[in-house]
This record gives structure tokens, sequence and C-alpha cells, in this order.
């Protein structure tokens, strides 16, 4: 339960409204009233006073996994020396903490963001699918053009496509970027962070089970347009109709895995679980310069092979190939540490 849910349990509990309550704090009645909803929380004397008017621990109101009232509670003097040590503890903190607005902030703006990068990636799928369809239909004479501005056409809304999604990514990626520390340096939340953070992913989770299901469903259906067409040896047309299909429907489930990924992802930096535990964040630092480096000698490789054989049509392979071995050298390097 986070700090928010408590004061309005206790509130109610002494049949207290919102002004009686601020009254006895000699505050506005706004101030509960954004606390209670998580736009806000109280500073430490405030929640010493809240404390000793409801006559609970401040262990109570700021430790989320504590739940029920405890048995016995703190004294005046008591609470004077636990707001002295929560204080000397904030001061030792050399990690970057995040507040309340901060993190609201940043959840907000990913969730707005989400749905735009997954349209981004969207578009960069379906951008060749005219251009397929166009050069298909005037190969096989179901448009009146030429094959030549079938092409062009193509082409041109293919660019046009690619140019909205990358200026879509720079856009967002600047907003985001603020946020970057999030992913790379370890963190401390303020009070209340934590449980809005848990409480948050725990709704959208559901969602997000759902999007990955029918992701990865759609992935699978998108070749049986194909399989059918082959199967009831079909016109060269319908294959070409089959391959728009594909990849409209390979589009929809990664629309849905950015989205929903975005958004979890978001909740898992802040709560530092998945892949950004304080240990993966550290063996992510470690990494960097290692994939420098090795990213670097690959792209050497690759110029050097394919200048000599002058066969640019088959050096391609090299890159998915570097892209595998690199996760095998980073596992590598990862038990080389531990060692």
């Amino acid at each position: 339960m986070i700090l928010a849910e408590k004061i309005t349990r206790l509130r109610k509990q002494k049949g207290w409204s919102q002004e009686e309550l601020a009254a006895r704090l000699n505050i506005s009645r706004q101030s509960v009233s954004k606390w209670e909803s998580t736009a806000s929380i109280p500073d430490l004397d405030k929640i010493i006073k809240l404390s000793e008017i409801f006559g609970v621990s401040t262990d109570y109101l700021l430790k989320e996994e504590i739940e029920e009232f405890p048995a016995t509670f703190y004294s005046e003097q008591e609470s004077e020396d636990e707001s002295i040590q929560n204080e000397n503890h904030m001061e030792k903190k050399t990690v970057r903490q995040v507040s309340l607005d901060e993190a609201n902030a940043y959840m907000n703006l990913v969730r707005g963001s989400a749905w735009k990068m997954a349209a981004a990636v969207f578009l960069c799928i379906v951008s060749p699918v005219l251009l397929i369809l166009l050069g298909g239909m005037a190969e096989y004479g179901v448009v009146s053009i030429t094959e030549d501005m079938a092409g062009g056409i193509g082409v041109v809304i293919l660019l046009v496509m690619i140019a909205g999604a990358v200026a879509i990514f720079i856009s967002l990626g600047m907003k985001l970027e603020k946020y970057n520390y999030l992913e790379k340096e370890e963190i401390t939340l303020q009070y209340g962070v934590a449980g809005i953070a848990e409480k948050k992913r725990e709704e959208f989770e559901p969602a997000y089970k759902k999007c990955i299901i029918s992701g990865v469903s759609l992935c699978i259906l998108s070749v049986v347009p194909l399989m059918a067409a082959a199967a009831f040896g079909s016109p060269d047309i319908i294959y070409v109709y089959c391959v728009g299909i594909l990849l409209a429907l390979v589009a929809s489930g990664v629309f849905l895995f950015v989205w929903s990924g975005m958004i979890l992802g978001s909740y898992q930096k802040l709560l530092e679980e998945g892949d950004f535990t304080p240990e993966k964040k550290l063996e992510s630092k470690r990494n960097n310069n290692l994939s420098r480096a090795y990213w670097c000698i690959v792209t050497a490789i690759y110029l050097g092979i394919s200048f000599y054989t002058n066969d640019w049509r088959m050096t391609w392979i090299i890159w998915p190939c570097a892209g595998v071995l690199f996760a095998a050298v980073c596992a590598i390097a990862a038990i080389v540490r531990k060692e």
C-alpha cells in the first residue's frame, strides 16, 4: 500500500474530510487532495505530524511493504530521532534520486510517445508494400501503367514513408533523451514513487500479455496467405497480393510489440527490473567499449571483403552473422569478468 492510500484510509477511519485534516496540519485542502491523488508527497515534517495525528509510526506511512498498523507506536522523541536518521540517510545517497513529479512526467511521456514510435516502425515495415503491389499489377496488366512508372511511384511513396518515420524517431528520441539515465545509472526513488510505478505496471500487465499474444499470432498467420496460394496453384499476381498482406500483418504485430514494450519498459526502468537491474546496467556500461571496437572491426572486414571480391550482393551476410556473434562475445566477456 502506497503513502497516498494510507493517508486516505487513515483519514476516513477518523471520519475526517480533507478540509478537517488540512486544518489540523495548518495547510490547504488542495495539498491534502494532491497527497491522496499521488500528484505530490508530503514533506518529512508533515509526515511526522501525520504520524502523530493518526497515532501510527512513520515506518507505517513510509514503508510500502507495511500494510497493517504496528502494535506499538513511536513516541515524539523516537519520531524526531527517526526523522534525523532519514535525513542523514538521504544525504549519504550518491545515486540519482527520481522525484514523484519526474517519474510521472516520464511515464506520461512514454505512454504518449509509445503509439507514435510504434506507428513509425509500422511505416518502415509497410513502406515497400505499394512498390511491390504497383510493380506486380503493372507487370501482369492489372493497371494500365508502365512498370517504370509503377516503380517510380512506389519508390517515391516508400521514401516519403521512411522520411516520416525517421522524423518521428528523431523527434521522440530528443524528447526522451533527458531520461536516458534511467537505463544507464543506478537510481533511487522518492517515497511513493515505487508504489505508483508498481501499481501502474500491474494494471498494464494484462494488456501487455494480450499484445504479445496477438502480435505473435499475427506474425505466424502472416505466411498463411502465401501457403494457401501455393497450395491452390494461384496465379502469380495473387502471390504479389499475399506478400503485401504478409508485410501488413507483420507490421501490425510489431506495432503491438513496440507499443506495449515501451510502456512496460518505462515501469521496469523506474523499478530497476528486467533488463534494467543495477547489475545489468553495470554490464551494459562495461560492454560499451567492447561494442564500439567490435562493430568497427566488423565494418572494416565487411568493406575489405566487399571491395576485394566486388560481390556486394553476397557480403551482406556478414552483418547478420556478426549480430549473432556479438551476443556470444558479450556472454563470454561476462563469464570472464565473473571469473
